[in-house]
C-alpha cells in the first residue's frame, strides 16, 4: 500500500516536471500591410524585409525576405527559424516596397515569438 502510494506520488512529480518543464516555441513573424495614399491595398507590390546594420554581428542576410503582397496587400514573413529561445530581442528590419511608380519604405520591430505587424503607405517614387 505504502509503495502504490509513492509510485502514485513518483508518477505525479513526474508528470508535473515533464508537463511544466516544456516550453513550446511560438512563431515569431513579421506581417507587413501594403496601402495606398487613398488607404486601398496595394496587390502585386514587391516587399523587401532587410537587416541594414551600421556595424553586422553575424551575418544580416539571414534576415532578408522578399514577397509580393496579396490581394488584401498583405505579405507574412516567418522568422521562426532564426530565433533561438534565450535570445535577448530579436531584430529591427527596414521595409523597401515598389510597384510601378509607387513606393514606400519603413521599419518593423519583429519581436520574438509574437507576429508583428507594420503598415506602410505607397506614394509616388519623387522625380
Amino acid at each position: 500500500m505504502i509503495s502504490n502510494l509513492i509510485v502514485r506520488l513518483f508518477c505525479i512529480a513526474t508528470l508535473v516536471v515533464v508537463g511544466t518543464g516544456c516550453n513550446k516555441e511560438k512563431d515569431t513573424v513579421a506581417f507587413v500591410i501594403v496601402k495606398d495614399a487613398d488607404g486601398r491595398p496595394v496587390e502585386g507590390a514587391y516587399i523587401k524585409l532587410y537587416a541594414n546594420l551600421a556595424y553586422p554581428i553575424g551575418d544580416p542576410s539571414r534576415l532578408f525576405r522578399e514577397d509580393l503582397t496579396n490581394a488584401k496587400g498583405e505579405a507574412t514573413f516567418n522568422y521562426t527559424d532564426q530565433f533561438k529561445q534565450g535570445q535577448a530581442g530579436f531584430a529591427v528590419l527596414d521595409i523597401l516596397t515598389y510597384k510601378d511608380t509607387l513606393y514606400a519604405e519603413g521599419i518593423i520591430k519583429v519581436v520574438e515569438e509574437e507576429t508583428t505587424e507594420e503598415t506602410v503607405t505607397m506614394e509616388l517614387i519623387p522625380q
